[in-house]
């Protein structure tokens, strides 16, 4: 079926019935956005040159099939690119490069488009010819509020030891903590840039095993022993350690786990003391954040001045891959700095 019935026949003037299904297919499209979690950089490109194929078959009165918006090889979207994503930006007053390869190597892409496709013809089934022109300009807004979340910044300078630079990086959340009020950005923070260490710094053969979680979701579930399973440890991840982490950690050594807490300086002492109340300090490992990645730092990075730049911005790069793929919050990513 044509995405657009009526497409090659003049619009007709816009009535209370029009307006009326306009507004409900936004409506819709929000909530879309949302079910699919429509957020990172590679995801808003593709919706934006999805949309823009869609508005060309409505000119055209054609049809919208997801099959020919694949290249010949069937591994990428077609037209996908950094050239269109940014021509259509462009359109709308943007400069600011949305993603480098416009999202072409962002994993699911392929996925992204097959939903999009799939939402836009039940929408034309179920109202008839769509207002792709207001769909662009929400995905625009979606792309401005991309860019306007401040992202953390990571500064390495020469002077500072690598505890000060992560400590400098963690203040950081922790101010925007207290404006906030109820979002956990430590938190969130901490255990993100504790997977990705552990994902850059692992051999290549055992980084599958870590698998990583959005920050609302819980590890109370038969499958799951800690933030991050690795082997027979489970690692938790804790801003302030409390009794039901403690409790977790018991059930972890019930299981033949052993537990290890990555904690801030002050959760140290809390949970050093917590366990030893239960009898367990000696079976479980507590390491200080700061420590834990200044010493992955400095020995993946061959204690080399450049080393440890460039074992930074792998971690840097593999944190920011978290966030877009299992946050909803860009302004969570982290951008590298140079000196003060």
């Amino acid at each position: 079926m044509s995405l657009f019935p009526d497409a090659a026949a003049p619009a007709p003037a816009a009535d209370a019935a029009t307006l009326t299904a306009d507004t409900d297919f936004l409506q819709a499209l929000v909530t879309y956005s949302q079910q699919a979690k429509v957020k990172g950089k590679g995801a808003l490109a593709v919706m934006l040159v999805v949309n823009d194929h869609a508005r060309r078959a409505a000119a055209s009165g054609t049809s919208l099939n997801a099959d020919d918006l694949l290249t010949e090889q069937g591994g990428q979207v077609l037209g996908l690119g950094r050239a269109a994503v940014q021509a259509i930006l462009a359109q709308h007053g943007i400069t600011r490069v949305l993603a480098e390869e416009g999202g072409r190597t962002s994993r699911g892409s392929i996925g992204f488009m097959r939903g999009y496709v799939a939402f836009l013809n039940e929408q034309s089934a179920l109202r008839g010819a769509l207002d792709l022109a207001a769909a662009e300009r929400f995905w625009i807004s979606r792309v401005e509020a991309f860019f306007a979340g401040k992202p953390f910044s990571m500064k390495l300078d020469a002077a500072w030891s690598l505890r000060t630079a992560v400590r400098h990086l963690t203040a950081q959340a922790e101010a925007r903590q207290k404006e906030a009020g109820g979002t956990m950005y430590l938190g969130t923070m901490m255990q993100h840039l504790v997977g990705a260490t552990l994902q850059v710094v692992l051999p290549e053969a055992e980084k599958a095993l870590v698998v990583h979680h959005g920050s609302n979701q819980s590890d109370q579930k038969p499958d799951r022993h800690g933030d991050f399973d690795l082997g027979d440890v489970a690692v938790h991840v804790s801003t302030a350690p409390s009794e039901s982490l403690i409790r977790k950690c018991g059930e972890n050594l019930g299981k033949g786990k052993r537990p290890v807490i990555v904690t801030t300086r002050r959760g140290l002492l809390t949970a050093e003391g917590l366990l030893e109340n239960v009898g367990i300090h000696d079976r479980v490992d507590v390491i200080e954040f700061e420590q834990f990645m200044a010493t992955n730092v400095l020995q993946f990075g061959r204690f080399s001045v450049d080393g440890r730049r460039e074992d930074f911005q792998l971690i840097v790069d593999a944190y920011n891959d978290v966030v877009e793929n299992h946050e909803t919050d860009p302004s969570l990513r982290i951008e590298m700095s140079g000196g003060k």
